[in-house]
């Protein structure tokens, strides 16, 4: 992103989802994608909230529970190699669901990972506009 884009997102209003956990089956390993593990998403949608944030009503925003079930049925669904592809999957099908959000930034992470020392978590995180939705 770049210019007053990115300014305006880092400032602006937006939806916040933190610390949603999933079991999924995602990964290029055999064994990842047979006994599946732990995935963390955090997620912040940004839209204009001024309007629910006088009326005070559902039909102005989106529901956070409608994002947090499109981020279940995607790490809960079918495989993926590559958390790329399952954080794409998440940021596109909520652009595409919601008009209203103007950008999406999604980040995915594996705590349990084979690597030689202590760690939160690996993952992916990604920020996609409305303009660079690909069909």
């Amino acid at each position: 992103m770049e210019g007053d884009n990115s300014r305006s997102l880092a400032t602006g209003d937006k939806l916040v989802l933190r610390g949603l956990m999933f079991h999924g089956f995602h990964g290029v390993k055999e064994e990842e994608r047979k006994l599946g593990q732990k995935f963390l998403v955090d997620i912040d949608a940004w839209m204009d909230l001024r309007i629910a944030g006088k009326s005070d009503l559902l039909s102005d925003t989106v529901s956070y529970t409608d994002i947090y079930r499109i981020s279940k049925g995607v790490l809960e669904g079918p495989s993926h190699n590559l958390l790329e592809s399952v954080a794409e999957l998440i940021s596109s099908t909520t652009l595409s669901k919601f008009p209203q959000i103007l950008a999406i930034r999604v980040k995915v992470g594996k705590p349990h990972v084979a690597v030689p020392g202590p760690l939160d978590y690996l993952g992916v995180e990604i920020t996609r506009q409305r303009s660079s939705i690909s069909s």
